[in-house]
């Protein structure tokens, strides 16, 4: 049993012994259902005009009854905001999507699949259409539809790509010619590229004289046929064929040979960046290892290469054994190079990051390490005259913008607000762009002209409300940052979640949300803590503590569980815990904890470390570290947490770190949930811990969910987690309804098609 350490509160933010009063629920609005958070819909793909005058985006809204979703095109004046929008498209049971302005804003592209037949309803066609209105115009008619498309910088080509798997190529339609008017049947794009292996990530370079792309340098025709003939084995880790770089000329809308740029077959290239200039393209090569090009663990594996299109002369900027380093980032006179990478680049670590830079010409040169910030310092954007670099950046329970000062290296707060903003910058007419939410808000996108704007919310201009529904009906529970100290005297942050009608002095039954990650941060967000509103609307008090191994409170906080995995975020959580119920707000004999991935991780020690919780609810969590090393698609960062030995060379390090350890303290009921193929933290762990608990008589249940994700990939699915667990949540904390119940969800669930029904495996 966890032993009890009396709290002690700080001031500074809002602390956990400060409690301001919470308005009253009125009879106009309700307290947030499961349904809201599947009928909220989304805003993105902005693209601004030249000019910076008219933003286009889009609209998806949830089709909950036919479980799928549609999007619709939007404009609104980036200078007059919301009172000005206007929506351009109205396909029912077809989508709109990635608007791209033609030079002028006279016109703009986008793709759609508004006339496809049903048997091709995925395949998607270019249209044009006018901002003023009309209807909208098909300008392709490929066979294979249109996977991506791009519009030139210097507005004389619309280039896309079409094609078969693995055999996609780019054409080219004149600019001129889509403004023609021409019917599509006149408009025959003219093919650019007559590739063997096709064409991957590909970019048009910044003076539009060329296209370069990245593709495999072989295709294996017999793994491409035993797939088309249904031979469905899948090889883990399988070998792959090197891919390289090229260049295709833009001098002449025909086909013609594309010009190989590299040759090293030691690397395969994932990713590239062009110079403002268009002379220097960036790239990151991966080593040609099958097992080190794994998908989420290739960039621990990946160095830095410059290459000058002029001659054609590659240099390595980077050569480290296990460091990450970001893409790189150019100035805007393409002079000076930076990226960003862990502060000690000699093996894997979780440093803070720090911005390196050099000069362009400076072949061989030392790198400069800048970012005076206890937090990652990364390269976003640059200013027009190259002297700073922004990046956006947690700070505790919020997420701001910063400026990178590029000579002396200081770093400062461009804003401080209580909510999560996340800056960008439009390139072609350097106007800013902010998506933004708040405990009351969902995600909102504003602009405003200038950096210096950006401190004074007054000055943005609201480009997008897609759920301001929100605010007119609902009652939310009342959410702010907290502290408290820990049992070593670290002082610990997190979320706050007043239920809704908050009345001071009133107990109130207590959910513990503990985030995954670790790395990562519950945020002064909209509806997070695994839809915490939810709860806060029947009356129950949510925390979301950021315990150590969470971002956003330094790097010593970040690390503070190398090595010794659960104890310090462990006592971080209870002490939350004991905080709250010291203050009078928790009722300390109705409790239950919930968390998914690294969350479950935790939720399974909670549930072997302490029976004060009436209920636990573990999504995706681990039970044995021993076993989950090798059936997890990530080995390296397991080996750095665990002690930085492989378990085979100390199995007890894992072992004695592994919940299943202690399972026979367990004693709260368990509801499990995971996804039948997460390759992240696989099924088994679960299956584990779900018979180890059969076995000793503690009530438990766990759901299956169809998919090969670590998340639950479909929103009904979602849904029955939600619902079951609150119900779980009800019966064993607060004794009242029953377990589960498949009627709350059938009727929601009724047209589902039966292979997307979780299965579940009872007591």
């Amino acid at each position: 049993m966890h032993r009890f350490h009396r709290p002690v509160f700080v001031a500074g933010c809002t602390a956990l012994l400060a409690t301001p009063l919470f308005a009253q629920v009125t009879a106009a609005k309700r307290p947030m259902a499961w349904m809201d958070a599947q009928h909220m819909r989304s805003a993105g793909a902005a693209a601004v005009s030249a000019d910076g005058k008219q933003v286009l985006y889009t609209i998806t809204t949830p089709d909950w009854k036919e479980a799928k979703s549609q999007s619709d095109i939007y404009l609104v004046s980036a200078e007059q905001g919301l009172p000005s929008t206007r929506q351009l498209t109205f396909t029912r049971d077809k989508n709109e999507s990635s608007p791209r302005w033609l030079p002028g804003a006279q016109a703009f592209v986008f793709a759609s699949n508004r006339e496809a037949p049903t048997a091709q309803a995925a395949q998607q066609q270019l249209f044009v259409m006018r901002p003023d209105g009309g209807e909208a115009r098909r300008i392709t008619d490929a066979k294979e539809g249109v996977s991506t498309f791009a519009i030139s910088g210097d507005g004389k080509w619309l280039v896309y790509r079409s094609g078969k798997a693995d055999d996609e190529q780019l054409y080219a339609l004149a600019i001129t010619t889509v403004m023609s008017g021409a019917p599509v049947d006149s408009m025959k794009a003219a093919q650019i590229s007559k590739h063997p292996t096709g064409v991957g990530l590909w970019r048009f370079a910044p003076d539009s004289k060329h296209v370069y792309f990245v593709t495999a340098d072989t295709v294996d025709k017999d793994e491409k046929a035993r797939v088309e003939k249904k031979f469905t084995v899948n090889v883990r880790n399988p070998e792959m064929p090197t891919s390289s770089l090229w260049s295709i000329d833009l001098s002449s809308a025909s086909a013609r040979p594309a010009m190989r740029l590299t040759r090293d077959t030691s690397y395969s290239i994932s990713g590239f960046t062009i110079s403002p200039d268009s002379r220097y393209i960036g790239f990151t090569g991966i080593a040609n290892n099958r097992y080190k090009r794994n998908v989420t663990e290739q960039n621990i594996y990946g160095d830095l290469y410059l290459l000058d299109t002029q001659g054609g002369a590659i240099e390595r900027l980077t050569n480290n054994l296990e460091t990450a380093e970001s893409a790189l980032s150019f100035s805007p006179d393409s002079r000076t190079i930076a990226f960003s990478a862990s502060t000690d680049m000699t093996a894997y670590n979780m440093r803070n990051s720090r911005v390196y830079l050099r000069g362009v010409a400076d072949k061989g040169g030392a790198w400069r390490k800048i970012g005076d910030l206890d937090a990652d310092v990364t390269a976003d954007f640059w200013s027009r005259d190259g002297k700073t670099i922004y990046f956006n950046e947690g700070l505790k329970a919020t997420a701001q913008l910063y400026a990178l000062d590029v000579a002396s290296g200081a770093v400062k707060a461009v804003t401080d607000v209580k909510a999560v903003v996340s800056v960008s910058e439009d390139e072609d007419s350097r106007r800013l762009m902010i998506n933004y939410q708040d405990p009351t808000t969902p995600s909102m996108l504003y602009t405003v002209r200038s950096i210096d704007d950006l401190p004074i919310k007054s000055k943005w201009v609201a480009l997008t409300d897609a759920n301001a529904w929100v605010r007119e009906q609902l009652a939310l529970g009342e959410e702010t940052e907290v502290t408290w100290k820990s049992k070593d005297g670290t002082m610990v942050g997190g979320v706050l979640v007043k239920p809704v009608g908050y009345v001071p002095g009133k107990k109130y039954p207590l959910l513990v949300a503990i985030h995954g990650g670790p790395a990562a941060a519950d945020l002064l967000s909209f509806n997070g803590g695994y839809g915490a509103q939810s709860y806060a609307g029947q009356g129950w008090v949510i925390l979301q503590p950021n315990y150590r191994g969470s971002t956003n409170y330094g790097e010593k906080h970040k690390n503070g569980i190398v090595g010794n995995y659960f104890p310090p975020g462990f006592e971080d959580i209870m002490t939350g815990v004991d905080a709250l119920i010291a203050q009078g707000m928790v009722d300390s004999t109705k409790m239950g904890v919930l968390g998914w991935s690294a969350g479950g991780h935790w939720s399974n020690w909670i549930l072997t470390h302490t029976n004060r919780f009436k209920a636990i609810s573990t999504g995706a969590g681990t039970s044995n570290w021993i076993s989950m090393y090798a059936q997890s698609d990530v080995q390296r960062n397991r080996q750095f947490y665990l002690g930085d030995k492989l378990p085979y060379d100390n199995f007890d390090a894992y072992w004695n770190q592994s919940p299943i350890k202690y399972i026979k303290n367990a004693k709260t009921p368990t509801m499990i949930h995971v996804v039948d193929g997460d390759p992240r933290v696989p099924s088994p762990q679960s299956i584990e811990l779900h018979m180890a608990l059969k076995r000793l008589g503690v009530p438990t249940e766990l759901f299956m969910y169809p998919g090969q994700s670590h998340g639950i990939p479909d929103a009904r699915n979602r849904l029955v987690k939600s619902t079951a667990e609150m119900a779980w949540m009800n019966y064993y904390v607060l004794g009242s309804g029953q377990k589960f119940e498949w009627r709350e969800v059938l009727k929601t669930l009724e047209d589902a098609p039966a292979e997307t029904k979780p299965t579940i495996r009872g007591m």
